[in-house]
């Protein structure tokens, strides 16, 4: 309602497997966007916490869910108080809103993206394809047995 959504990546494939599922455009990690936007969902941490910053609106908003590529960026903390930019840490939720989520899943028919299933024995191999960005969505272990 209203929203565009732009993704970066730092592989084409992805951005354009985004854009695809609904995104509105993709750009190349550190490409300066067309347009500074009200808020960025930061994941990465240190590779990207800049780009975040510079690519929003004076009292813009940055929602950071997750810091894959190292937890201390440069605050750069004169640019957060002269352009007013609000920092929102955001975690998985609690009990209540995963119970919320499941039945909105339900209601709704929508799934999220799963890259891959794999055994809960490959839960190390799951793991680094995670950390060097292969995976396109979730990746689920499976219990054996």
């Amino acid at each position: 309602a209203g929203l565009r959504v732009w993704v970066t990546s730092r592989e084409q494939a992805k951005g354009e497997r985004a854009v695809e599922l609904g995104a509105h455009a993709a750009f190349a990690a550190g490409e300066r966007l067309p347009d500074r936007v009200d808020c960025v969902l930061e994941t990465v941490g240190e590779a990207t916490w800049e780009h975040s910053l510079r690519s929003l609106v004076p009292g813009g908003t940055i929602v950071v869910a997750g810091a894959t590529s190292g937890p201390n960026p440069s605050a750069d903390l004169a640019r957060v108080f002269f352009r007013q930019v609000r920092i929102l840490g955001a975690t998985m939720g609690t009990r209540h809103e995963l119970a919320d989520l499941v039945r909105m899943l339900e209601t709704t028919g929508v799934r999220p993206l799963v890259d891959a299933e794999l055994p809960l024995s490959e839960a190390r191999d799951a793991y680094a394809r995670l950390g060097e960005g292969e995976a396109f969505g979730k990746l689920v272990l499976t219990v054996e047995g």
